[in-house]
């Protein structure tokens, strides 16, 4: 992961375009409206630059984790600032949302949404290299951006330090970007290269 090639680098950035791809159509069947998507932003980076990249460690995010199983092993994020959440939901269930914090029907929305663009992501990538992957029940919680991504770093930092990470900005009339974080183990890296014909 530290000294990667041209190569191995195109290869992630094509997974992350056809998976952001398939979850920009996903969104759009879900909220059943046209759903634009700008040409993701795909980097490979180090744990502590990811609150940066979202504004700053202590701006206040919506994070959807899942673990990931079967083939490959490791884990996927879908981030959103809490503004950009808020329109996405807000869309979903056909009205404006009250105040600044999500009630438990709206929690519950987010979390959905999340489950089916992170699971849609994940399709596509199974189908790119036919290996199965099986994600599990999504985990959902409201914090400050380095909050969110504390644990993860624990977890991920016992075998790496960079993270795949893909910008995607989704929107109709209103702002629903996020971030698709991908996780695998590095001898999952090894297995989606391999399955591409890359090693």
């Amino acid at each position: 992961m530290v000294n990667i090639t041209d190569q191995y680098y195109d290869v992630l950035r094509e997974i992350g375009n056809i998976g952001a791809g398939n979850a920009t159509t996903a969104l759009s069947q879900m909220l059943n409206t046209r759903v634009d998507m700008a040409v993701p932003k795909v980097k490979l980076m180090e744990f502590k630059e990811v609150g940066t990249t979202m504004g700053g460690e202590d701006q206040l995010v919506a994070g959807i984790y899942l673990a990931v199983e079967g083939d490959i092993t490791g884990s996927i994020m879908f981030i959103q600032k809490k503004e950009s959440a808020r329109n996405m939901v807000s869309k979903l269930m056909g009205m404006e949302l009250q105040g600044d914090d999500f009630n438990e029907l709206e929690l519950s929305a987010l979390k959905e949404i999340g489950n089916i663009i992170t699971g849609a992501y994940l399709n596509s990538l199974s189908t790119l290299t036919n290996l199965c992957i099986y994600p599990s029940v999504p985990e959902l919680c409201i914090d400050m951006a380095g909050a969110i991504m504390s644990v993860p770093a624990i977890e991920f930092g016992t075998i790496g330090d960079r993270i795949l990470m893909i910008q995607t900005d989704f929107a109709d009339d209103a702002d629903m970007s996020g971030y698709f974080i991908l996780m695998p183990d590095e001898v999952s890296y090894d297995k989606i290269l391999k399955a591409l014909g890359v090693c």
